[in-house]
């Protein structure tokens, strides 16, 4: 199954196959080609939000940061799981949970999250082909948060998705545009290819690497919950 970002119109036709409750998340997750976490991810979304929350998010989710505290004490609790705490709270992953909680356990102060909730790009622009390849390393290694690449690099969330999904099935080939003037990117030699490969393998890679962390810390934090 490829390993690409599943659209709007897949994940609601998966969770309503699995609610019909003749097939199991361990399945609907193999044909999609997502993790279970990210399948339960879905379910927990079309529950709270219906099938707005499946859609993909065109502005910043803003959280007050009442809600944060409220939502990583209900943690250290010890009586909710993560899961029925971004269900409470209507946070938009467990990711952005438990980023809240390993702050607060760094005596990091949680603050309201400033957007003032307006709208993100939706135009496209023109773009060269380093562009795309540091755009895709960014969003790959910010765990493919759209909202944030936008802001960063002001291009649409299209544009991002598009070159994200070209880069997951194609690899570097899928973010050349052979309509460039000047030096063609279809004319990119080996090197340049490799080099460009190299960028957003690295930006896996620590993705990768944060993610692990993140695990390793929040086993510590369970193990004080106890």
């Amino acid at each position: 199954m490829p390993n690409f970002k599943v659209d709007y119109e897949n994940k609601l036709k998966a969770v309503l196959e699995y609610l019909d409750g003749n097939t199991s998340q361990t399945i609907m997750a193999k044909k999609y080609g997502v993790s279970i976490a990210s399948f339960q991810t879905w379910i927990r979304k079309y529950k709270s939000e219906g099938e707005d929350g499946l859609k993909p998010y065109t502005t910043y989710k803003k959280y007050s940061k009442e809600t944060k505290y409220s939502a990583v004490l209900d943690y250290l609790n010890g009586t909710t799981s993560q899961e029925e705490i971004c269900k409470k709270y209507r946070i938009s992953s467990k990711v952005q949970l438990q980023r809240w909680i390993l702050w607060y356990n760094g005596h990091k102060e949680l603050k309201d999250t400033r957007s003032g909730g307006n709208k993100l790009m939706t135009k496209a622009r023109k773009t060269t082909f380093d562009e795309r390849i540091e755009i895709v390393k960014f969003c790959i290694a910010n765990d493919k948060n759209y909202a944030l690449t936008m802001s960063q690099y002001n291009v649409s969330y299209q544009q991002i998705y598009l070159w994200v999904r070209k880069y997951e099935q194609k690899g570097i080939d899928g973010l050349i545009d052979g309509r460039g003037k000047a030096k063609a990117e279809s004319d990119l030699t080996e090197i340049d290819r490799l080099k460009a490969k190299n960028q957003i393998l690295e930006a896996e890679k620590k993705r990768l690497e944060m993610e692990i962390n993140v695990l390793k810390k929040l086993q510590e934090v369970e193990r004080r919950r106890r």
